[in-house]
């Protein structure tokens, strides 16, 4: 049985409209329109609505990712949005436009956000100890030192870590470890090293390059990176958390992998798609998970 997860009311982001293989959202008073390949169906609103974007993103000939903003004057090239969950949840994050179409914000991870929250509060472990692999701008890496997490954040990029950093001084945080690493390598050397993590968090991407040049490619990758992420995890208090946005990689492809790899988890786990929903309730799909905690 499949569990789908999506974004719960947010005062500073809403899904606005998606069709045409684009996306409109809102992020706190700006409204974006942006490529999203997997937007097929119609858009719901008049391209009235559309034209009111603050900022759109066309992409180059010949490019799926890289293009340019068109940005209306008036309009920052960075700003602050506010995140606040009923459950003590509460983050800043910067966004900004770069040139991959990204702002620095997935706001579909919202119920993972949640989750990371809320397990890191359920540890055994005075402060327990969370590994964020393919970190991003840290969102999942703040909600889990929001929670007392003692957190390393891994990410290839050093432009990244910096703006990671931002979101944790602007959310009134401090005390994370930062790390400009090639993911497969820093985890092999924790093994040797018998470290343990009471959190494990990965969001890889399909395809990306360490700070060396080191390639990663998810379908190549992904069993071993699994397989020596349960060697880190403390078997005794743990969770887990895996994310994929990689057309056509299926559920069950995870499923499969969690199902040989984990056995132990197999009554608490959750596996299934996140999805937004828009003004007009259609559901984009946005990626594959796997969650679980003991």
């Amino acid at each position: 049985m499949y569990t789908f997860l999506t974004t719960s009311p947010w005062a500073d982001y809403e899904l606005l409209d998606a069709g045409n293989f684009e996306k409109l959202e809102r992020f706190g008073k700006h409204i974006l329109a942006r490529p999203e390949p997997q937007a097929i169906w119609d858009p719901h609103l008049p391209a009235s609505e559309w034209q009111r974007a603050n900022a759109i993103f066309t992409r180059e000939k010949g490019s799926q990712e890289r293009g340019q903003w068109k940005i209306k004057a008036g309009t920052p090239e960075q700003w602050l949005i506010g995140y606040e969950r009923p459950d003590g949840l509460k983050l800043r994050f910067r966004l900004g436009m770069s040139s991959f179409k990204h702002v620095g914000l997935f706001p579909e991870q919202d119920p993972n956000w949640q989750f990371i929250f809320n397990q890191t509060r359920k540890r055994r472990a005075a402060t327990p100890r969370v590994l964020n692999l393919f970190a991003y701008t840290g969102a999942a890496t703040l909600a889990a030192r929001a929670a007392g997490a003692d957190v390393t954040h891994l990410d290839s990029v050093k432009q990244v870590n910096f703006w990671a950093r931002d979101n944790m001084e602007a959310s009134n945080l401090d005390g994370v470890r930062w790390l400009v690493e090639d993911a497969m390598k820093y985890v092999k050397r924790e093994v040797k090293r018998g470290s343990k993590y009471q959190g494990l968090i990965l969001d890889p991407p399909a395809y990306g390059r360490g700070p060396n040049g080191e390639k990663w490619h998810l379908e190549d990758e992904l069993n071993e990176m699994l397989k020596l992420c349960k060697e880190l995890l403390d078997p005794e208090d743990h969770f887990f958390l895996v994310n994929l946005y990689s057309l056509g990689f299926s559920a069950l492809i995870l499923e499969n992998l969690v199902h040989e790899i984990f056995p132990q988890a197999r009554q608490t786990r959750e596996i299934g798609e996140i999805y937004l929903h828009d003004a007009a309730d259609r559901k984009l799909p946005l990626g594959t998970f796997c969650r679980f905690g003991n």
